[in-house]
């Protein structure tokens, strides 16, 4: 028979024979209908010193014999290959020990696939490639054998033919194929290979310490023992996507054994921690988290409720773009929060245990999922999916939304952490900005805002500011007489005063000690003297507690408006000044520098 010799012609070879794969490589398999988990087994043709690799079971050998024959006498074959001990490789093995002729044939493997092979209780020897250097000597070329373990088996390995650049995969890059292809037709291929990696191999760390190995060797052609033999152009592709996998499927299973639906639980857990890792705003994550979870549920929108202090939570949801509000805690969700796994086990509610549908029946379109903390073991958070359609309580639903709990739990707690650390550079700006004693503004917040103010007033001179300078008069008697704590009581007094009088654009600060500054802004300051007046009369009108019975508080105050261009240290020394001036006037008394006085509208 005359068989194609390219990789590109084997799509459209006649799989009833022998197949050339390579230059005198074969496939010699056999296509068996309805079956995803199709077997393929090699020969590479070497005279009387062949081999063929992965025998197969019992059910296919009679085919893989008479396509063997169509190359060369299956006495020719020397080398029997396997790759692991399972039977779809195996199976044929004692049929083959009985049929085989010749004395120097053996079984190569692994030593640790030889315990279990040995079972078979066959005439053939063992030539075990650990024992042998991990290379195998031919007529015109040499295997080598790559030690791949725990993928699937401790003992698993593949063959590499260096002349051809044939890599025998084995179980690697294996597939499930609905529809059978010998060879992989493009990417999409790899759609086929991720359920049956996810759970066939047991780990990503396996998996990757595999292929790691693997790309140690110039590969042109992957053939595996199952699904599509993988051409040059797609090799390094199959090789990257795979080291992506999430493997051990079976770790999420709980008894669900539909290996496609849980890869696609898989996927949809792994895209959740990738949206976590690549995006920072809530919002975004969010959106994805949305677009992920319709993937499993018929979900409209998410909105969450986590715990911030015993009376508020902050509440993120679509309509406040995920800002997070604090708010209320609202009564159904009051009533999950702060429950431990056990207590909301035990919890009475439609559905299951880890969730509970918003009404009480089966039809509710929304899901209260608790979150909760690795630290206290309480729920922290519950997460809400509203639902476009009923959902019914189900084992495949509780298994769905239980996976999905753990990263919305993270995705949840890492906002709280910014937003109370958000919350926590505020309280500490604040402190710096506002006196402790009297609430008022300090320096470091007139030299932030106020100067802004005086560059909006050299951009637009209509934007007049003026500055009024407040100080207690005598203050240094009431320390003395009645001690510093009866001081600050009345600093705090007349700080009272001040908010009490000022509009919402003035900004009032303590300056140090017992003085005082207010910065008024716009058409307040013509009227800054009446202002100036009005508090000291408020001040004088202050009645104090014993020991300060019948003391009467008074304040002289300087007034200065600022000048286009003028500096803020400028304008603070004139407003000083004038109160300088207040001070030796007699006190309890208002002062104003001389060059502004022609701006004020008599009081």
């Amino acid at each position: 028979m005359t068989a194609p010799c390219t990789i590109d012609d084997l799509e459209h070879a006649d799989i009833r024979h022998a197949i050339q794969v390579a230059d005198r490589i074969w496939w010699v398999g056999h296509y068996q209908e309805k079956d995803t988990f199709q077997c393929h087994v090699y020969l590479i043709e070497q005279g009387n010193q062949s081999v063929l690799l992965d025998p197969g079971s019992v059910l296919t050998f009679r085919h893989t014999l008479r396509k063997i024959e169509e190359i060369i006498p299956f006495s020719q074959i020397r080398y029997f290959i396997c790759h692991h001990q399972d039977p779809d490789i195996t199976g044929a093995l004692p049929l083959i020990d009985q049929i085989v002729g010749r004395d120097d044939a053996v079984l190569i493997t692994h030593w640790r696939t030889q315990m279990l092979i040995k079972h078979y209780g066959l005439r053939m020897p063992f030539w075990l490639v650990e024992e042998h250097a991990w290379k195998l000597p031919l007529e015109d070329r040499t295997l080598e054998f790559v030690f791949t373990p725990y993928a699937h088996f401790p003992g698993a390995i593949c063959t590499f033919d260096p002349v051809s650049r044939v890599l025998f995969s084995s179980d690697i890059f294996g597939g499930l194929t609905p529809e059978f292809s010998l060879v992989a037709q493009g990417e999409a291929y790899f759609e086929a290979m991720r359920p049956f990696h996810e759970h066939y191999m047991p780990s990503r760390d396996i998996l990757g310490y595999a292929l790691q190995a693997i790309e140690r060797c110039p590969i042109r052609i992957i053939a595996p023992q199952h699904g599509s033999i993988i051409p040059e152009k797609l090799v390094s592709f199959m090789i990257n996507k795979l080291k992506t996998l999430d493997c051990g499927l079976y770790l999420i299973a709980y008894g669900d054994t539909d290996i496609r639906r849980l890869s696609q639980l898989n996927q949809t857990l792994r895209d959740i921690t990738h949206t976590m890792l690549i995006y920072r705003d809530f919002h975004d994550i969010a959106d994805s988290l949305l677009a992920i979870t319709q993937r499993i549920l018929p979900a409209t929108s998410l909105e969450f409720y986590a715990r911030l202090d015993e009376q508020k939570v902050l509440h993120l949801s679509p309509e406040s773009r995920y800002r997070g509000i604090n708010t209320e805690t609202p009564a159904v969700v009051a009533r999950i929060l702060d429950l431990d796994h056990k207590q909301w086990s035990e919890l009475h509610v439609t559905g299951a245990t880890e969730f509970m549908l918003a009404s009480d029946s089966d039809d509710a379109l929304a899901l209260m999922l608790p979150l909760f903390s690795p630290a206290q073991g309480t729920a922290h958070a519950v997460a809400i999916i509203h639902l476009a359609e009923p959902v019914t309580s189900s084992d495949e639903l509780r298994q769905v939304i239980e996976q999905m709990s753990v990263p919305l739990q993270v995705a949840v707690e890492r906002e709280v952490i910014y937003r109370q650390l958000d919350m926590e550079r505020q309280r500490i700006y604040e402190r710096s900005i506002r006196d402790p004693l009297t609430g008022l503004f300090t320096r470091i917040y007139m030299q932030e805002v106020v100067q802004r103010l005086c560059d909006i007033q050299d951009r637009n001179p209509g934007n007049r500011v003026a500055v009024l300078m407040l100080d207690i008069d005598h203050f240094k008697s009431v320390n003395d007489t009645y001690g510093h704590n009866q001081g600050d009581v009345v600093l705090r007094r007349v700080a009272a005063e001040i908010l009490s009088s000022i509009r919402g654009s003035d900004i009032p600060m303590r300056l140090g000690g017992e003085e005082f500054a207010i910065f008024v802004v716009g058409d307040a300051v013509a009227q800054a003297t009446v202002f100036a007046e009005r508090l000291r009369t408020q001040v004088t009108a202050i009645r104090f507690e014993a020991p300060m019975t019948g003391r009467m508080i008074t304040v002289s105050i300087g007034i200065a408006i600022r000048q286009p261009q003028e500096t803020l240290l400028d304008l603070v020394q004139r407003a000083d000044t004038a109160l300088y001036e207040a001070k030796n006037g007699g006190r309890n008394r208002v002062c104003m520098t001389a060059e502004t006085v022609v701006q004020l509208q008599p009081a």
